[in-house]
């Protein structure tokens, strides 16, 4: 579990490494980086902005390149205990109607597991053995000097500044920390227009299988995860602004065939007090290194979650980066950093254009689309839509020997 601790003791252990680390954000990207260079014998300091473990969001399906992160970590089983497997995926047309059903076990098992887990049991199972982190911190300014990168916090109202050695900035899409570094470099987003609410509903008995609606101006996505159905209704913003009751009737009404899981799914979405809403978009730094700091996960590369590779492409790059590290030193970390970067970059932007491509494809409001779309799923499987992520399973990176 997450374990709230004060900087000045993170920062004291750090300072008895050999290199002292910071990281900026403890979602699944910052936790895997802190938990493995812990793991490793480093001593990071961890740091979130919000002043506690914050909203568990949503529901994610994590393919077979988070395996050997959490084989690492030393939480496997535990992972196991607290996700279900994905073996099937269902596809609907606009109407409702099932056009066909793929068996993901076939795709995806010769390269490991493909598992349904909620954000919170996920950062639960990371932090099984215990994770320190101080909350309510934020940086406010980064600077290289001759000996080091000074940070500036103000943490529960107090101002610190810090020395560190290397400094990765982990705190999501809307990363305030990467602003500070970017200059007069941009950040590429794409944004769909569209957005959705996440809930649950009760499991049912097929707990193996995740289903889709791509529709005439909504999606309905229902996907397993340990004891219950994570559910998330999109449509575009113009569109989910009437808010979740009246966005279900719409969608009813343009469904002839609503089976029982995905009418339990539009019921609790209605009667939610207060579900969580998704705006769908992402986001691109055109650089990840900036000298001694180093971006990750979403605040390298956010994704849509269409192609559902975002969370384990974060964690495979938080494993990638500490296998690096554990080659570095002082003197070589420049350097180090580079390699990373040529190494994992071009593996997660594949990753995101395969979801950014999903998007303009599934995420439509006109019917004539939506009735041809339907009709090039009768054909299209979902193996050949993911051809992309299976050729990344299939040539995993060697961090050790790059470094």
């Amino acid at each position: 579990m997450l374990e709230s601790t004060s900087i000045n003791q993170q920062y004291e252990q750090a300072c008895r490494d050999n290199m002292r680390i910071l990281i900026v954000g403890a979602g699944i990207a910052g936790i895997t980086a802190a938990q493995l260079l812990r793991r490793y014998g480093r001593h990071p300091v961890l740091i979130e902005r919000n002043k506690d473990k914050g909203h568990p969001g949503y529901m994610l399906a994590l393919m077979p390149m988070v395996d050997q992160v959490l084989e690492d970590i030393g939480v496997r089983e535990y992972y196991l205990q607290n996700s279900t497997a994905l073996a099937r995926f269902g596809f609907h047309a606009h109407t409702g109607k099932m056009l066909r059903i793929d068996p993901m076990d076939n795709i995806l098992s010769r390269y490991g597991d493909y598992r349904g887990i909620a954000r919170g049991k996920l950062i639960e199972t990371l932090t099984n053995d215990g994770c320190n982190v101080s909350f309510s911190t934020t940086v406010t300014g980064i600077n290289d000097s001759a000996t080091g990168t000074t940070v500036n916090f103000i943490t529960d109202g107090e101002s610190y500044q810090l020395e560190f050695d290397l400094v990765i900035i982990a705190d999501g899409i809307h990363s305030t920390t990467r602003e500070l570094i970017l200059g007069s470099n941009t950040v590429e987003m794409v944004d769909t227009k569209w957005g959705g609410w996440v809930d649950w509903t009760t499991e049912d008995t097929n707990m193996d299988l995740g289903e889709e609606i791509w529709g005439a101006g909504f999606f309905l996505g229902i996907y397993p995860v340990k004891g219950k159905l994570g559910v998330f209704l999109g449509g575009s913003h113009k569109d989910t602004k009437v808010g979740p009751a009246s966005f279900v009737e719409n969608v009813r009404r343009k469904l002839t065939i609503i089976n029982p899981r995905m009418d339990s799914a539009l019921r609790n979405v209605a009667s939610s007090p207060n579900p969580y809403y998704w705006p769908l978009k992402d986001c691109r730094s055109p650089k990840w290194v900036f000298g001694r700091t180093v971006l990750l996960g979403d605040a390298a590369a956010g994704f849509l979650p269409t192609a559902g590779i975002g969370a384990g492409m974060a964690m495979e790059s938080a494993w990638v980066l500490t296998r690096i590290l554990q080659h570095s030193h002082l003197d070589t970390l420049a350097a180090q950093l580079q390699s990373y970067e040529q190494m994992q970059r071009p593996r997660v932007e594949t990753a995101q254009n395969t979801s950014r491509r999903l998007a303009r494809f599934m995420f439509h409001r006109s019917w004539t689309l939506a009735v041809l779309r339907g009709i090039a799923m009768k054909f299209v499987s979902v193996e050949a839509a993911l051809k992309p992520i299976q050729n990344l399973l299939a040539n995993k990176p060697n961090p050790d020997h790059i470094a």
